[in-house]
C-alpha cells in the first residue's frame, strides 16, 4: 500500500524489512538503502510510497539492475520481490473483452486444483467454476472450470476454459488492459501454479515465458559470480562448453542433453544442509535451483566423478 508518512521508514521494526526492498517513491523507483529518506523527511505531507510489484520493476526498464545488484551484494530480501515472476497481457488478451484463453485446454486433477486453489484464496463451486474477488479493485475473476470438487475420491480430469474479468458491484465484462497490471500477473501466477502441478495428460507443460526469462538472468549472472566463460544463454536454453564436451539445459523443463543428443540423468539429492550459498531465489521454486546446480556442475565437468553422469 501507499502511504504519506515518511516516519513510517525509521521505524525500528519496519526499517529493516524495507532495507532490501525496491520502493516507488512517486515517480522514482529504488532500493530503500538509495534513497536519501532525510530529505523526503522534510516534506512529509507530499511524500507517498509503495513496495514496488515486478509490474513496476518491468515498466522501469531497470529490472535486470536490480537483480544484478542483489547478486553483486549477495540481498537476501524477506519475500520474493526482484526475482518474482512476471505475467504480462498478451497481445490477444488486450484486444478481448474481459476474457483471456490462455490456459484453455489444459486439463488438471480436480483434487489437486481445488488444494492450490484454495491456498491462494480462490473459491469453487460446480457451477460457476472458480473465482477470486479483489475487493480494493473492485474484480471478480472467473475461472471457468467444472469438476466436482468436493468429492475427495474424484480423479476425473477437467478442463480449463476461459478466465473472465467481471466488474465486482456490475458484473460488467471489464476490458483486460483496463485490469491493473500487477494484479493481472498474480492471477496468471496462480493459474501457472496450479496449471504446473495438477496437470494431466494431453498438454507438454512447460514453464512460463516469463519463468524462462528469469532463469535466464540468473543462471547469467550466477556464472559471473562463479567466473565462468563457457557458458551462454540462447533463447529457451542454456549452453556449455565443458572439458570432456558440449551440453544443453532447457529453461523449462531442467533437462539436460550432451552434444551427441543423448540425455543426461542428474539426479536432484534434496539436502536440510544445503551450505552458505546466495540463492535468493530458491523459495518457492525448485526447478530454477536445480537448473542452476546442472550448469555449475556441467560447467566443470572434469571434475565430476560420479560415473552415473
Amino acid at each position: 500500500g501507499a502511504t504519506s508518512n515518511s516516519q513510517f521508514l525509521l521505524h525500528p521494526i519496519i526499517k529493516p524489512l524495507l532495507s532490501s526492498l525496491v520502493l516507488v517513491f512517486d515517480d522514482k523507483i529504488d532500493f530503500y538503502k538509495n534513497i536519501d529518506v532525510k530529505t523526503l523527511h522534510c516534506n512529509v505531507s507530499t511524500v507517498t510510497f509503495r513496495i514496488a510489484h515486478c509490474a513496476d520493476l518491468y515498466a522501469s526498464g531497470k529490472w535486470s539492475d536490480f537483480q544484478k545488484a542483489a547478486f553483486q551484494t549477495q540481498l537476501v530480501q524477506p519475500f520474493k520481490q526482484i526475482f518474482r515472476e512476471y505475467y504480462a497481457p498478451s497481445v490477444d488478451e488486450l484486444t478481448a473483452i474481459g476474457v483471456s484463453k490462455r490456459y484453455e485446454g489444459y486439463k488438471i486433477q480436480p483434487i489437486q486444483a481445488a488444494a492450490l486453489f484454495r491456498t491462494r484464496g480462490w473459491s469453487a463451486n460446480y457451477y460457476e467454476g472458480v473465482q477470486k474477488v479483489f475487493h480494493a479493485a473492485r474484480i471478480r475473476v472467473n475461472v471457468e472450470v467444472y469438476a466436482d470438487w468436493f468429492n475427495p475420491t474424484n480423479s476425473e480430469p477437467t478442463d480449463i476454459h476461459a478466465i473472465r474479468f467481471y466488474h465486482k458491484n456490475t458484473g460488467e465484462n471489464l476490458v483486460i488492459n483496463d485490469v491493473p497490471k500487477a494484479l493481472f500477473s498474480e492471477i496468471m501466477r496462480d493459474l501457472d501454479l496450479v496449471v504446473s502441478v495438477a496437470h494431466v495428460g494431453g498438454v507438454d507443460i512447460e514453464a512460463s515465458l516469463s519463468s524462462i526469462e528469469l532463469r535466464a538472468v540468473i543462471v547469467e549472472e550466477t556464472a559471473k559470480l562463479f567466473g565462468l566463460d563457457n557458458v551462454t544463454i540462447e533463447k529457451t536454453h542454456v549452453f556449455i562448453k565443458g572439458t570432456r564436451g558440449e551440453y544443453t539445459i532447457h529453461l523449462g523443463s531442467g533437462i539436460a542433453h550432451a552434444s551427441s543428443s543423448k540425455m543426461l540423468t542428474i539426479n536432484v539429492v534434496s539436502t536440510q544442509q544445503r551450505g552458505k550459498i546466495f540463492l535468493p531465489f530458491a523459495d518457492e521454486d525448485p526447478k530454477t535451483a536445480e537448473i542452476v546446480s546442472k550448469v555449475l556442475l556441467l560447467a566443470k565437468d572434469k571434475e565430476i566423478r560420479d560415473p552415473g553422469i
